[in-house]
Order: structure tokens, then sequence, then C-alpha cells
């Protein structure tokens, strides 16, 4: 295989977090796992489907773990690796947690030139650098499919673990990144973009969420979650059930990249956005007026998103200039109500 002619998205069937098998389908698969007896010690696991595992191991010490891995979403081999590193770190990020160890996970053709899979490992491994993450070693597999991500352990405090179920009636919702990723990606699979016009996607796929992290413990936020390939709607739908509240989202209010409503308009839409279309529109109830495109938009399987942050009002303004110290365009997209369910205005 000619690898300065390889487009490592040509490779890849779905890219990103959009290749994550859908939130009803893992539910399905999980609702028939066996798990061993309670231990006191697990203090978040998978039940509220939350951003990563806490394992407590001394009264002020917990672990925090997580792994993610995915195909590649652009084609430049060192930015894929850039991407799926920023996106690992993301979910110990959202948790409130410090990652300090990684492992990487790498799947590669056979065929392709081994010079690439070092420049996948090499943008990982910048990216670890300036989170100032070791990266202990890791595995490979042969797959005609490439595929990388890490599993990441760091360290959080027990007494002020984020989780996904504590959002309380009269929070308001914060979102740190604007949402498009999938569509940018997938409009520059299809040759729709140039791929100078994945500039902007590229940059916030990079952005790590740890500024986001610190603003949302500076200001004791109630519950958090990273947006990824479940999108807005489904990490927020997610967020609310775990809670036991309804979250109403202002369309208007949330940031879109550049170019993705028209696209979305022309088709350029994944298959896993459509997924998550459909399943969304299981708790979700739109205003009439609520443009199709800004609907789907809302569902976008995102890659390295932001985080969706619940805070009490009063401190809203706070958690706002914290984000925005750190050059994150934060912005209040919603509320949190007493119900269930999510209602788009």
């Amino acid at each position: 295989m000619d690898s300065a002619r390889i487009r490592l998205t040509d490779l890849s069937s779905c890219a990103g977090c959009a290749a994550k098998l859908g939130a009803a389908e893992l539910r399905a698969v999980l609702s028939r796992v066996r798990v061993g007896a309670p231990d006191s010690r697990v203090l978040v696991g998978y039940g509220t489907g939350d951003d990563a595992g806490v394992y407590q191991v001394t009264d002020r010490i917990a672990l925090v773990q997580t792994v993610d891995f995915f195909t590649p979403i652009v084609d430049d081999p060192f930015d894929f690796g850039r991407i799926a590193a920023t996106n690992a770190f993301s979910d110990v990020y959202a948790m409130g947690g410090r990652p300090l160890t990684a492992l990487n996970i790498a799947a590669f053709p056979e065929d392709l030139d081994l010079a690439i899979l070092a420049q996948i490992l090499d943008g990982g491994a910048a990216v670890a650098r300036d989170a100032g993450v070791a990266v202990l070693g890791g595995h490979t597999i042969k797959d005609a499919e490439p595929k990388y991500g890490m599993a990441v352990t760091g360290l959080i405090d027990p007494a002020n673990v984020v989780t996904n179920a504590r959002a309380l009636p009269g929070d308001v919702l914060v979102l740190t990144k604007p949402l498009g990723t999938g569509i940018l990606a997938t409009a520059r699979k299809r040759g729709v973009i140039a791929e100078s016009e994945l500039t902007e996607a590229v940059r916030w796929m990079t952005t790590l969420n740890a500024g986001a992290s610190q603003a949302m413990l500076a200001c004791e936020a109630h519950a958090a979650t990273d947006v990824t390939g479940f999108g807005l709607l489904g990490h927020a739908g997610a967020m609310a059930s775990a809670s036991g509240v309804a979250f109403s989202i202002e369309a208007r209010a949330v940031p879109f990249m550049a170019q993705v409503l028209d696209l979305i308009r022309d088709g350029a839409v994944p298959s896993g956005t459509r997924h998550n279309v459909q399943t969304h529109a299981e708790f979700t109830s739109f205003a009439p007026s609520i443009d199709d495109a800004v609907r789907v938009g809302l569902s976008d399987a995102q890659t390295s998103g932001g985080l969706l942050v619940a805070i009490a009002p009063e401190r809203a303004d706070a958690l706002l200039s914290e984000l925005r110290a750190h050059a994150l365009p934060a912005c209040v997209v919603g509320e949190v109500r007493p119900g269930t369910g999510i209602s788009v205005t």
C-alpha cells in the first residue's frame, strides 16, 4: 500500500466516536453481564453510564480509570493521535480527576507503512506530555482498519468526585466547546470540504478539557459529563436520567462550528449521528420552531467534545469567567427542571 497516497479515513467505516456502539444496544449488552458482589470501594461503576470508573484506595485517594479508542477521524496520522489521546483523557477530566498514566491501544493494517503508526503514537505522546501524563507502554494488534486510543489512570479526591448523577432542579447547564465535529469529519471524508476547512474542528478536538475540569471544581459544579459519541442530547439525556431530573435546552444558545448546519442540510451526516437522532427521539421533545438541521446537530456524534456542566445559578457567572480565562467559549445552554427527559425550545 502506498502510504504517501493513503487517506486514513478511507480505511475506516466510521470516523472517531461515531464508531461507538449505540447507547440502547450497549445497555442491552450490559444488562446481560453478571457482576460480582458489590464492592464498597467502587465509588462510581458503570451503573449510571458515567464517564469513568472511580475506585477508592484511601480516605483521601481514589483511582479514576477509563479507556477510549476509535478509528481515524482525520487523515493526518499525527493529528489522529493527538485527537485520540485528548479524547481519552477527557473522561478523567469530566469526573474532576487528574490523569497520571496511560497505555496505548493500537490496531494497524499489515500492509500499511509502520511510519504512519509511529506518527499516530507520536501524536498521542505529544498530548500526553502537554497533560503531564506518563505513557507506560501499550498493546498492538493487526487489523485491516486502523484504531488508536489509550487506557488512562488518574487520581481523584473521593470527596470531590463530579459524577453525571447529581444535577439539581434550578441548576443551569454550561457547555464548554462548540458542536459539529462529526458533521465536519464526514463532509471531509466525502470530499465535500477541503482539509483546510477541518482546522477549527481539529483545534477543538485537540483542546484538553483540563482547564474546564479545573474551572468546574473551583466553582463547585454539581454534575458534569463530556460530550462525545452519543451527541449533546445523548449525554445530556444520560445525565438527566442518572440525576432523576429533566433538562431544558435552548437551541439558539448552543454553539455550532462554522458550516455545520449548512452541511447537515446538504446531507453530510454520519451514520452514528443518524442513529443518535432515532434514539434521542425517545426522550426528547422539540418545539415546532426548531430547525431540522439543529435537531440533527444536537445529536451529532462528537469526538473529543467539551464538558456539559450542571451548576447552581448563583455560581454560573463565576464558572463562565473561569472557563473564558482558559480560552473556552463557554455558554449557558439550558437549565435543570423537575421531571424526566429533555425539552428543546
